[in-house]
């Protein structure tokens, strides 16, 4: 469900697959082949939340951000259910693991995964094609092309998903 917020109104492209009972609210720009999943909820009452093409918010997540701390997933990122992104920014190509949370000003470099359950506290930097686990959390390796391959298919999973889910639903 798209809801206006004051006079920012969601920009979505045609081709995105929201899931009933998702909630986009407010100064909220979603990217093309982008899908957002049953029950999350994404809520740019306090400044923009930007979300790329190709990206995956999946179920009971959430995302926010406070007022001077803009909120921005680039393109191909896949978030996890359950997952919380408070004010910070996802480079392109990163994996954000089932129930984590990223809090304001962190960055998670391009191409970087954040395991499951794990805490990025604010300000805090993942480089890029690493894996970072715990909380709160520390780097653990370096990612392996194998490791890269499989969350560029799981990009394409999604993708290809919400297709099928947005034309069963029209």
């Amino acid at each position: 469900m798209l809801i206006r917020y004051q006079t920012h109104f969601p920009n979505v492209d045609e081709s995105v697959y929201i899931a009933e009972g998702a909630k986009v609210i407010g100064d909220v720009t979603i990217g093309e082949e982008t899908s957002i999943w049953f029950n999350a909820v994404i809520r740019g009452d306090e400044g923009p939340i930007t979300i790329g093409k190709r990206c995956s918010i999946q179920d009971n997540s959430t995302l926010h951000l406070y007022e001077d701390i803009p909120l921005v997933i680039e393109d191909d990122v896949t978030v996890g259910h359950n997952v919380i992104l408070h004010g910070c920014t996802v480079r392109k190509g990163a994996l954000v693991g089932m129930g984590a949370t990223v809090l304001d000003g962190a960055e998670i470099g391009e191409e970087a995964f954040v395991a499951a359950n794990a805490l990025v506290p604010p300000g805090k930097k993942i480089p890029p094609r690493t894996m970072a686990m715990g909380a709160p959390c520390k780097i653990v390796r370096e990612l392996t092309d194998d490791d890269l391959k499989g969350m560029k298919e799981g990009v394409q999973i999604y993708v290809n998903k919400g297709k099928i889910f947005k034309a069963n639903q029209d």
